[in-house]
């Protein structure tokens, strides 16, 4: 189980050593990295001093600033910004996918482009969003990407919507999600400082239909990784691109 990749392919490659599937819950692309501001698309097209002055307007909440940055360096280069950055996705992607396994059982994060996966996802790789699927005799259920932010990441749906596909996906043993229920100890970054988006509907959802395990990602440093609500046991897996290790699920 992983979660928040963020380029990292080169331990995405072993992720599945050893276990009957892999699944994975999102965020593979890298378009910044808080802790090494010269990875990702961002420090590749305008450097890391810029991509560290971004860092620094977004964990301060400047974002009306932040946007101000971008929509500047943005204006200094001649290209489409979306197909630049769409260029710099598909090389990502292809990369990604690639390192996959087989089985992976896959649902987006909220810096993904779902239009872009059909294209890369093998036949190997399982894509749910709002589904339900049955691995070793347990059901699990699906819900990717993430609520809206001022962040204004590529796949941010209105709640509306998200509580749609958790509803979709009924009662379960294992509920995937991108995000975590809204919980502050689950959804607090303690490096980014700030309270990342959970889901309400979620956290509602886990209480009315009580699955074995809510399992998800999107916070890379939460206050708590793990807790109970009622009979669920709630864990986030880990952010991937830093730690290189899987999280496993054994029953």
């Amino acid at each position: 189980m992983v979660s928040d990749v963020h380029g990292n392919a080169r331990d995405l490659a072993r992720a599945g050593e050893g276990a009957d599937a892999l699944i994975c819950l999102g965020d593979l692309v890298l378009f910044l990295d808080y802790a090494d501001h010269s990875r990702g698309i961002f420090p590749d097209l305008f450097g890391a001093e810029n991509a560290g002055r971004l860092v620094e307007l977004r964990t301060a909440r400047r974002f009306e600033e932040a946007r101000e940055l971008g929509a500047r360096l943005w204006g200094g280069i001649d290209a489409d910004r979306a197909s630049v950055i769409e260029k710099a996705v598909r090389k990502q992607y292809a990369e990604m996918f690639a390192a996959f396994p087989t089985p992976t059982y896959a649902t987006y994060g909220n810096v993904d482009m779902p239009s872009l996966w059909p294209e890369y996802a093998g036949p190997g790789t399982t894509v749910l969003d709002g589904e339900r699927v049955e691995i070793g005799g347990w059901t699990f259920g699906f819900v990717g990407g993430g609520l809206r932010t001022p962040m204004r990441t590529p796949y941010e749906i209105s709640d509306e919507e998200y509580a749609a596909k958790i509803e979709a996906v009924g009662e379960v043993d294992v509920l995937c999600t991108h995000i975590p229920p809204e919980v502050p100890e689950l959804v607090y970054d303690t490096v980014a400082r700030r309270f990342e988006r959970g889901s309400r509907a979620l956290l509602d959802a886990i209480r009315r239909t009580r699955p074995r395990y809510s399992l998800f990602g999107h916070v890379h440093q939460p206050l708590t990784r793990r807790m109970r609500i009622g009979a669920t046991e709630c864990v986030n897996v880990g952010h991937f691109a830093g730690t290189g290790k899987p999280w496993a699920l054994e029953w």
